[in-house]
């Protein structure tokens, strides 16, 4: 079966700077890949201080920040600091509530040259068995490598090729940039579905052409691998997200992952009450070098429905 193939769409965000945001799940036809539920692909961009996120909040998932140029330092109402550089990995579980800004660093840390911004931003959706649960994060400063015929690879969470990302998860996924140079055969589990994003370059998937900023979904089905080509002499860079299907329905809106209409107004409403005792407790405010802070939009006047 071949893959289906997803363009992206741009988005444009208020709070990022000179940066096209190309969004490529959730899409009309993938509103999932596994318990991957989001993925916003960025950049290369040269401008300085090309991200600034101001404070805001999530609530019933996972954020994952990897990038492949730049420098972006987060903070967040745990009171993390951490600054994230190519082949880390930033993990925040937002469980019942947290809140986070970004901001994009205009020169490396020597502050000898300035620094182009790529990367990728993901979302998991948590289990309903721990969505509620205490946030966390956690940094990983170093991916697990790996090469494979014409691939030299990274896993930065999850699982892949017998390599274990110590990022903790809660659901089986697998999330691995690739560097390919040549015709390689990825080993998948045929229980499980997968996603392949051209970040830069153009590679062949199964015989189909990817193009740079498009998505190839792989649906599980028997296979045991796939075949990936890139043009003679080229580099693609890909990234390749997977997972055993996430079966629980979820609601989706804003920063919000929740199970009914009910609870996202709730968690809209605590997240704009910034003077309550309750959104204070909720929501620790922490300083940064952006100040202010991001109010949830007006809801849509539908019930949102589960999916």
């Amino acid at each position: 079966m071949q893959p289906l193939v997803i363009s992206p769409r741009e988005v444009k965000l208020s709070t990022r700077t000179e940066i096209a945001v190309r969004r490529l799940i959730p899409h009309a036809q993938l509103r999932r890949v596994g318990a991957w539920v989001f993925l916003d692909h960025f950049g290369p961009t040269p401008q300085v201080d090309g991200m600034k996120v101001q404070r805001h909040p999530h609530a019933g998932l996972q954020t994952v920040t990897w990038l492949f140029e730049g420098e972006v330092e987060h903070r967040d109402s745990l009171g993390s600091r951490q600054l994230i550089r190519p082949g880390q990995v930033n993990l925040m579980t937002a469980g019942r509530a947290v809140a986070h800004s970004e901001v994009s660093l205009g020169r490396e840390a020597s502050g000898l040259r300035p620094t182009s911004l790529h990367a990728v931003q993901l979302w998991l959706a948590l289990p309903d068995s721990v969505r509620n649960s205490a946030p966390a994060f956690q940094h990983v400063e170093q991916a697990r490598e790996f090469r494979i015929d014409g691939a030299a690879g990274r896993v930065f969470i999850g699982e892949f090729a017998g390599l274990r990302s110590p990022a903790v998860v809660h659901s089986p996924i697998a999330g691995v940039e690739l560097r390919v140079t040549g015709r390689t055969w990825l080993p998948l589990r045929p229980d499980w579905q997968y996603a392949l994003l051209a970040a830069e370059g153009s590679a062949i998937v199964e015989a189909v052409e990817l193009a740079t900023n498009q998505l190839a979904y792989l649906e599980a089905s028997d296979r045991t691998g796939v075949w990936i080509d890139v043009p003679a002499g080229q580099t693609a860079l890909l990234v390749l997200l997977g997972g055993e299907p996430f079966t629980e329905e979820i609601v989706m809106w804003w920063n919000f992952i929740g199970r009914s209409h009910d609870e996202i107004v709730a968690m809209r409403a605590l997240w704009n009450d910034q003077d309550s005792g309750d959104a204070q407790l909720a929501y620790p405010k922490f300083d940064d070098a952006l100040g202010g802070w991001i109010p949830a939009p007006e809801l849509p006047n539908v019930t949102l429905r589960t999916r």
